[in-house]
């Protein structure tokens, strides 16, 4: 009787402390971090909150139990009992683990504006979560004295056949997952990809949708977008630029060694342009040719096609004022007349008739 009370009283003052100490531990976890701008204090207040009373009840239980001398069936069941209690607020606070995971996740791409991806990260959620809950009841199995080698083993031939036969959804699966961590576009980027160019319009589990520049939707697998080099015009800030002309071979030595500071000065004057170089580069087939570059200043397009144009309208206007000409495809044919010779008789033969005539 004195073992049965004093049993009580253990089970009692531990369940008490227990909950005592939950409720101190949340109180003041909460108040530190409520000044601070961490989100790691807030994930142990939420793993402290997630406690279940249930298993600190079974903690308390467990500690009143050693103090019986119980027989070796009863001691067996209350050691199994706790520790599947305990397995079980573990994967309690697991599954809390990936959700704050998640959440942090989706945050990051939230606050980049590539929040597109939430079907990725919906399914990275699911995978993570099955995962940690198949480890929690191979472990309760296995805590029961299950065997449970031959249920793995076969899990896993399971896994392998419908890995096989869905590989290529799976192979997309894991490719949005890539696009997801390592960030090569998001919604809203333009890209190029081999020979289509557009706007990304989603980005789903299996595939990724672009708007074309003539319209059209083109969807591509994420599998196979990802095998391909992307060329993504999002982060472009400023435009290199290089063209090629040709004058003609009749300009003077004079006059080709001042279109390199024509050029500069034509560039140099307009807005949002900064200019790199210009040279004399070779002499081409039909013309001398020059090659120019220099920078815009800016990512739109429309902008840098309105620069070139007036680029080229000013070396228009300034080449004809300095008489300078473009040159085009010519090619000039030299014939030369050779004196005939009659095949027949040779020429001495004939000079000597000629003579023997006038005698």
């Amino acid at each position: 009787m004195l073992t049965l009370l004093l049993a009580a009283l253990v089970i009692c003052f531990t369940f008490v402390f227990l909950l005592s100490l939950r409720r101190a531990l949340k109180s003041y976890l909460g108040a530190w971090a409520a000044r601070t701008s961490s989100q790691l204090d807030d994930l142990a207040v939420d793993l402290i909150a997630g406690t279940r009373t249930l298993v600190l009840l079974i903690v308390a239980i467990y500690a009143g139990s050693l103090v019986f001398s119980l027989t070796p069936r009863w001691t067996v069941i209350v050691h199994t009992i706790a520790a599947i209690a305990l397995v079980l607020q573990l994967g309690i606070c697991g599954n809390r683990i990936v959700a704050y995971a998640i959440r942090r996740l989706v945050e990051r791409h939230s606050q980049e504006e590539e929040s597109g991806l939430a079907n990725a990260v919906g399914a990275i959620n699911f995978v993570a979560r099955v995962a940690l809950w198949s480890s929690v009841v191979l472990i309760i199995l296995g805590t029961l004295s299950i065997n449970v080698t031959a249920l793995v083993a076969g899990l896993g031939v399971g896994g392998v056949a419908v890995a096989l036969a869905v590989q290529n959804i799976l192979g997309d699966l894991f490719a949005s997952f890539s696009i997801l961590l390592d960030k090569p576009f998001a919604i809203g980027h333009f890209i190029v990809v081999d020979d289509f160019a557009g706007t990304v319009e989603h980005v789903g589990i299996k595939s990724t949708r672009i708007r074309s520049l003539t319209g059209e939707e083109i969807v591509l697998a994420n599998s196979e977008l990802l095998k391909c080099r992307i060329h993504n015009y999002k982060k472009l800030f400023e435009r290199r630029i290089l063209f090629s002309f040709g004058v003609t071979y009749s300009t003077s030595h004079a006059k080709l060694a001042a279109i390199p500071a024509v050029l500069r000065r034509i560039i140099e004057d307009i807005p949002k342009t900064r200019f790199d170089r210009a040279h004399f580069k070779e002499f081409g087939d039909s013309a001398l040719t020059f090659e120019v570059v220099y920078f815009v200043l800016d990512p739109d397009y429309n902008l840098y096609m309105d620069i070139q144009q007036q680029i080229n309208l000013a070396m228009v206007k300034r080449f004809a004022r300095e008489g300078i000409e473009f040159a085009f495809p010519t090619r000039t044919l030299y014939v030369v007349a050779p004196d005939f010779i009659a095949p027949s008789q040779p020429r001495e033969s004939s000079l000597a008739r000629a003579s023997d005539a006038a005698k």
